[in-house]
């Protein structure tokens, strides 16, 4: 008999017009798209946690009140998404408070949850850790257990890690074929759905939950063209970066028949905390 797995469903709350060069020349879109994710979520009765920058959050601070007030967990992407390798531990805290504050004047309450920019917890900045634990989060989902070719933590185990009080719960990949994320951004819309639904079923036999992470654009077929960060002005990226927009919402419902959906924060409570 199968059983259903564990899925847990993360977007990245982000406007990645504030890493494009001129980017508040293009249309304003994560209001929009944050609806149609809270509208699929309560049709199908599913809370999720939003790992918010705080800089969306100063930029629509109803919309948080909204995400918070329809039960979904928040959580820290730090307030301005700068990624940890180029931070100290002092500037990284204070970016952390400050994107606290501006979540918890928000209404967010028991901030538990970080995720650094682009996966960016490595070896080299492990130090972040330490400041984590301090500022009272309990959970980080910041490490891909892999070579990447942004950032990765080869040698990382695929199984959660302790770091003091802090539960490192690195990025779930693909059991079989490929070491990428196997319920995420670009490679969720991008590769083809039998592989994605074969590591599903594989990963929840092996008796593991699935790590899933979504943004505002990932579901905007309608978002202008213009050269997303992070990719090195590489065009064929760029163009992976459009692709497989409409299916994200009619994939997540047939993943739906064979995963129960749900927030770090609940599965965490069942689980560990």
């Amino acid at each position: 008999m199968f059983v259903k797995g564990d899925f847990l469903f993360s977007v990245d709350l982000e406007d990645v017009r504030d890493h494009v060069q001129n980017g508040y020349t293009y249309s304003e879109r994560v209001p929009g798209n944050t609806e149609r994710y809270l509208r699929f979520f309560k049709e199908h009765h599913i809370h999720v946690t939003f790992f918010v920058v705080g800089l969306v959050a100063e930029r629509y601070p109803d919309l948080i009140r909204r995400i918070v007030d329809e039960g979904h967990e928040i959580a820290c992407h730090t307030h301005t998404h700068v990624q940890l390798d180029k931070h100290t531990p002092e500037s990284l805290a204070d970016d952390l408070e400050h994107n606290l504050e501006v979540l918890q004047k928000c209404g967010a309450k028991d901030i538990a949850g970080f995720r650094a920019p682009t996966f960016s917890l490595t070896d080299k900045t492990q130090w972040a850790y330490p400041v984590l634990e301090r500022l009272g989060f309990r959970y980080s989902s910041s490490v891909i257990p892999s070579h990447n070719r942004l950032y990765g933590w080869f040698g990382f185990s695929i199984e959660p890690r302790s770091f003091g009080g802090v539960l490192e719960m690195p990025l779930t990949l693909h059991p079989s074929f490929f070491s990428y994320p196997l319920a995420g951004g670009v490679y969720f819309r991008v590769l083809p759905f039998f592989l994605i639904m074969y590591g599903i079923k594989r990963t929840i036999r092996q008796g593991r939950f699935i790590q899933s992470y979504f943004h505002p654009y990932d579901i905007d077929p309608g978002q202008e063209r213009f050269m997303h960060p992070d990719i090195s002005g590489n065009r064929i990226l760029n163009a992976l970066m459009y692709l497989g927009r409409k299916k994200v919402f009619s994939r997540l419902e047939r993943i739906m028949e064979i995963c129960s959906f749900t927030s770090y924060r609940e599965y965490l409570g069942r689980e560990v905390m």
